[in-house]
């Protein structure tokens, strides 16, 4: 859908430009909804900030705080607003009640008429860019009903438009006065949410321009609002040579029919201890030998644990980290939705040109899922065929909750995203546990079927002979 060739606006808000196609449509007039503390005034400072930065004219129509607690406020979230003009409406409503006032609305039988024309007045006098009103719910209160109140907005909706002046307002709902009835008043509606699994942001509304659905994360930090747009997989696309790189040990890139396709995704499989992060840690330190780069993210042990074990047996990864060749995170689930995590994952790999992403731990993923309707398929999904597309490889690592038993894949479904399975296990031979490894399946190509002996101990990691008396189970 086009704009007409209409120019952009920048919100001020990373990522939310980037989930509006490019940014406001000039001229036109956007609703901003939410409960209270989704961070929809703060959204509106950010709006009037970057059109100051862009050498604009601003106005902020404030009825519920004044001017200089809202200065003072965004100003501890680095908003600097000192150049904003104010205008403050926020005196008992009693104040504006008049009678029989004609505006330059045209509607002499609306209730409220003085605070319509001090807001047009102040637009006279600074012939703004944009405008702001926060909340324009409050205009209700002035009005005997909502067909008066309901005119009042429209009225100043469309001088504003008429002007050419963007506008922002945001709405304050309750049980008894809802905002639903509103959004037919602007040309673009942002709805914010905060639950206890964390903030969010969607678009249900933008006239004249194509948007991304579907709820995006957000956070407030110094600097203000920063949205993560979830990640659309077939948006990004780069060519790459189709080869196989060698996962740092003869006996896994035997099993594998020569090692690791790049390009690709490997899962690796196994209960707990089995020696999945240490697999892992085989291929970074492979990957740093030739030169290439590498980043891993930690789900369920810090990085100097992570370090330390695979040294355990030989593997050297602290020096590539500390030169920056490999780069390690240490992620707390808790503290990022899956947005956020794709955003960084997608950011590290354009900015250091990382060919290899281990994500170390599916089920510390799962509890990144701060959206009830999100599933770990569907997020996982997204972020590993991004990484594919643009000719990164990908290992995962996934956690079985049982030791012993019925033999399977994974137990959160995330199988069917793997090109490649690699699975390690725990036997039971004459008393004693026996690690093994083996590959389920290989898209690429061939692949060594037999079930093999595994040792991880000091003097390294040995893939060894194939296990006869081995089952499923």
């Amino acid at each position: 859908m086009s704009t007409g060739g209409a120019a952009r606006l920048s919100t001020g808000v990373e990522g939310l430009d980037s989930i509006l196609n490019g940014g406001l449509v000039a001229g036109q007039t956007y609703m901003v909804r939410g409960d209270s503390g989704t961070g929809k005034t703060i959204l509106g400072e950010q709006f009037l900030s970057a059109g100051l930065d862009a050498g604009e004219s601003v106005l902020f129509v404030a009825f519920e705080e004044r001017p200089e607690t809202i200065r003072r406020r965004a100003a501890t979230l680095g908003i600097d607003l000192s150049a904003a003009t104010f205008l403050d409406l926020t005196a008992d409503p009693d104040l504006f009640v008049a009678e029989e006032l004609y505006t330059v609305f045209g509607a002499p039988d609306v209730e409220g008429e003085p605070v319509a024309e001090e807001i047009v007045a102040a637009v006279e006098r600074v012939d703004p860019d944009r405008v702001f009103l926060d909340p324009i719910t409050r205009l209700r209160q002035l009005s005997p009903d909502d067909h008066q109140f309901h005119r009042l907005v429209a009225s100043m909706m469309s001088y504003l438009a008429d002007r050419e002046t963007t506008a922002m307002f945001t709405t304050q709902a309750t049980i008894r006065e809802p905002d639903d009835d509103l959004q037919y008043l602007g040309d673009g509606t942002i709805e914010l949410r905060n639950t206890d699994r964390g903030r969010s942001l969607r678009v249900t509304k933008f006239r004249g321009s194509d948007y991304a659905v579907g709820t995006h994360a957000l956070t407030i930090v110094d600097g203000g609002m920063r949205v993560f747009p979830k990640l659309v997989p077939d948006a990004h696309r780069q060519p790459f040579v189709a080869e196989q790189f060698s996962a740092g040990n003869e006996g896994l890139d035997a099993i594998l029919g020569g090692g690791i396709d790049r390009g690709t995704i490997t899962l690796i499989s196994g209960p707990s201890g089995v020696g999945k992060s240490t697999t892992t840690a085989l291929v970074l330190a492979a990957i740093a030998a030739r030169g290439e780069r590498a980043s891993a993210y930690l789900f369920e042990e810090p990085v100097e644990s992570y370090c330390h074990r695979a040294e355990s047996i030989g593997v050297q990864l602290q020096e590539p980290y500390e030169e920056g060749q490999l780069r390690l995170h240490a992620i707390e689930p808790l503290r990022l939705s899956t947005d956020e995590f794709s955003t960084l994952v997608r950011s590290d790999v354009e900015a250091h040109d990382i060919q290899v992403v281990v994500i170390d731990g599916t089920a510390g993923y799962r509890l990144s899922l701060h959206n009830e309707d999100e599933d770990l398929v569907g997020e996982l999904h997204a972020l590993c065929r991004h990484l594919r597309n643009v000719g990164v490889t990908v290992l995962l690592t996934e956690e079985l909750h049982t030791v012993f038993g019925e033999f399977r894949a994974s137990d959160s479904r995330v199988s069917y995203l793997a090109d490649t399975i690699v699975f390690l296990r725990y036997l039971e031979r004459a008393g004693r546990m026996q690690k093994a490894i083996g590959v389920l399946k290989r898209r690429l190509g061939g692949f060594d079927a037999t079930i093999r002996e595994l040792t991880i101990d000091p003097d390294g990691y040995h893939v060894g002979d194939p296990i006869e008396d081995a089952t499923a189970t």
